[in-house]
């Protein structure tokens, strides 16, 4: 005989207290695995940012393609007062991604999310998510964030172009997203760099680090140049010009555990600095060239990984 344990879900106060001063934070800090859910690297840009009288919970942006995201959970069920926020925030930060969280959503709010995602263009994409913690008898409890309302990317792209009205711009940034979606299937499932899902129509990707101002990256550049790089920028709370000044002294010794040559540009008036390595490569290139290119991105992204994150990590302690 088969015996199955009972599956409970245990309420979110009794992990967080308060909402706002406890969960929240906690929220901020794993702001990754709410991303695995949603097929997304995210990245968290403010908290409790001001719109007018109101405050949203977290700002944040989506790597990949720097989309911005509002997030605003909440205990309990969905509600009404909750909902004019959230649309409120999307307003005030004109944010592409709007993602509400709660323990239950209402079928009237699902409704109103279904509505604005068939509604709105295709840039903008609202998610309904439950957040459970569960537990079988009495073990370790688990957390699941539990899509519930996503955009129809089917619904969506009948707003699109159709084939006879696309423009060459648009079928190369075709060819770009089918690039980017072979490189993140790969980077996901076989090495678990990434949380990201879906290629976008451009020539870049970003990758989380899981540190706020540092990003992986891999760019088709002009003149027949891929790069795959470390992008350190700025934000109102970080001055992460002075990260890559400490990393820079380190030069010597971070290029010869890389083991090839690194390009290293400071950019404080731009607030963004890159550490890359340089191939040749374009998108235009037959499918056999972009397959090599592609293997050239993926190992040089798990190496840079693999040497500037303990390097970043003692630099940041240094800093501290």
């Amino acid at each position: 005989m088969l015996e199955f344990g009972e599956l409970k879900r245990i309420p979110l106060r009794e992990k967080w207290t308060k909402e706002a001063t406890e969960f929240t934070p906690w929220l901020a800090e794993h702001i990754q695995m709410l991303g695995n859910a949603l097929g997304m690297d995210l990245e968290i840009v403010d908290q409790e940012a001001s719109v007018g009288d109101f405050s949203l919970d977290l700002l944040a942006q989506d790597l990949g393609s720097s989309r911005t995201v509002v997030i605003e959970n909440q205990f309990n069920r969905t509600d009404h007062d909750h909902l004019g926020k959230l649309l409120t925030y999307a307003a005030g930060f004109d944010a592409s991604i709007v993602i509400w969280i709660s323990e239950e959503v209402r079928d009237e709010h699902r409704q109103a999310m279904e509505w604005l995602n068939q509604r709105t263009d295709t840039e903008t994409q609202f998610f309904g998510v439950v957040l459970e913690i569960l537990q079988i008898d009495d073990s370790n409890l688990a957390l699941n964030f539990k899509l519930v309302v996503s955009p129809n990317e089917w619904q969506k792209s009948k707003k699109q172009k159709t084939p006879s009205t696309i423009s060459p711009k648009s079928e190369k940034s075709e060819k770009y997203k089918s690039y980017f979606q072979v490189l993140i299937d790969e980077l996901r499932e076989k090495h678990n760099f990434t949380g990201a899902r879906v290629g976008q129509p451009q020539n870049w990707y970003s990758f989380s680090s899981g540190i706020r101002g540092i990003s992986y990256g891999v760019r088709f550049s002009q003149g027949g140049k891929v790069r795959a790089q470390v992008c350190i920028y700025q934000r109102e709370r970080e001055n992460r010009i002075e990260l890559f000044d400490v990393l820079e002294k380190r030069k010597s010794e971070i290029t010869a555990n890389f083991g090839g040559s690194l390009v290293w540009e400071r950019n404080a008036e731009k607030q963004e600095s890159f550490i890359f390595i340089i191939h040749d490569g374009d998108i235009e290139s037959s499918d056999s060239e972009l397959e090599e290119i592609r293997e050239w991105h993926t190992k040089n992204l798990l190496k840079l990984k693999e040497v500037f994150l303990p390097e970043i990590e003692q630099a940041l302690e240094t800093l501290a």
